[in-house]
């Protein structure tokens, strides 16, 4: 999705006035949360992937589809939205396409976020 942001700035504005004056301490440690946890529900994917597990990769689609609305990263929303649905309509083959593409836009988000974040 190159022509979609890597992060809703809109998002950022939010997440920096939930706790105004700390300098963007909040922000920080939010991104920091998602840059670490990100990486382990990919992970999640390949391995409920090889594991046969539709059940399992759905609910990391999922995790990574609302952590990833919460910081702002509506590229990476919308390939874990179709990895989830796809999953669970199509199944496991239709969806492993997509874990290509959910590891280069976690890529960009993650860049983004921490130029942003400081």
């Amino acid at each position: 999705m190159p022509d979609t942001p890597a992060i809703d700035p809109v998002a950022i504005t939010n997440l920096r006035e939930l706790n105004p004056g700390d300098d963007g301490e909040f922000l920080r440690e939010i991104v920091s949360i998602y840059i670490e946890d990100t990486p382990k529900r990919i992970a999640e994917l390949k391995a409920s992937l090889a594991a046969g597990d539709t059940a399992t990769f759905a609910r990391a689609a999922h995790t990574i589809k609302g952590s990833s609305s919460n910081v702002g990263a509506v590229a990476l929303r919308g390939v874990a939205e179709r990895m989830e649905s796809v999953s669970k309509r199509q199944g496991l083959a239709a969806a492993t396409p997509l874990i290509a593409e959910c590891e280069a836009e976690f890529s960009r988000a993650a860049a983004e976020l921490r130029r942003i974040a400081g």
